[in-house]
């Protein structure tokens, strides 16, 4: 807690200039970053450690991301927790995995209300324990007039099961007569039934542990977003890292599918 309370005077103030350059960061900043929080158990294998000590270290780093995040004017950030996949690990793992989620609620809530942050959650929550569940609950409605980041948590998230629901939703209103015919189906349609609706897309999505794949992460939502995998474990990935994958962004063309874009912009250059 206490390296949360080196921020709080921060609460509520806009972002400068001048907070950025202090960061080293002259070009745009994204507006969303997604990172899938890769390689914990990797980090506690190259210690000698159980795999549950690698994601309680996977859990302390985001408390300086975050912080980084909200100082330097990123509106939300979506972390990949826990995917659908990940059931399929041993089964005291995942037991570790939603008790130390409990723990960081516990922990984290108020220190990130006082810091005008958000919490949302993106996954099929009905499958979880009972006592998660809850948690999320309390954790989304006791911060969600805070404007200041939104910090999203992809919990029991596939982007393939999250584009099934999308489309057996859009069915169910087109036999209910809520839309009117196929043509009213749209793209916006589908953005609209996803666990992101109203979101903005991703810009940039960091994957430490240097794979090159998004892992059924924001598949429709990332139609445009920059990659930028890093190798280290996300354990120890820290803020220098981040204003890193921003750093190389900045000085990416961004297209959308035309000519060149300035990053941080969508208008034709």
């Amino acid at each position: 807690m206490a390296n949360w309370l080196k921020w709080l005077h921060l609460a509520g103030r806009k972002t400068t200039d001048s907070d950025r350059l202090q960061h080293n960061l002259t070009g745009p900043v994204p507006t969303h970053i997604a990172i899938i929080m890769d390689g914990n158990g990797r980090w506690a294998q190259k210690r000698g450690l159980p795999r549950l000590a690698g994601h309680k270290a996977g859990a302390d780093a985001i408390r300086d991301i975050v912080r980084f995040c909200a100082e330097i004017d990123v509106k939300m950030l979506t972390l990949y927790a826990f995917s659908t996949e990940n059931w399929n690990r041993p089964k005291d793992e995942v037991e570790g995995l939603m008790k130390l989620l409990l723990e960081y609620l516990g922990k984290e809530t108020e220190a990130l209300h006082e810091n005008g942050v958000r919490i949302h959650f993106l996954g099929d929550m009905d499958e979880l324990p009972a006592g998660i569940q809850k948690a999320v609950q309390v954790a989304q409605e006791y911060t969600e007039k805070n404007t200041r980041l939104q910090l999203n948590i992809a919990l029991n998230y596939g982007s393939r099961p999250e584009m099934v629901r999308a489309v057996r939703h859009i069915a169910k209103k087109y036999e209910d007569g809520e839309i009117g015919g196929l043509d009213d189906i749209t793209e916006q349609t589908v953005s609209d039934h996803l666990f992101t609706a109203g979101m903005p897309d991703p810009d940039l999505i960091i994957r430490p542990g240097k794979e090159m794949r998004l892992s059924n992460f924001l598949l429709w939502q990332s139609a445009y977003a920059e990659f930028y995998p890093v190798d280290v474990l996300w354990p120890d990935f820290k803020p220098e890292h981040l204003r890193a994958a921003i750093a190389e962004y900045s000085q990416r063309d961004r297209r959308f599918g035309s000519i060149k874009v300035k990053a941080g912009d969508r208008t034709v250059d």
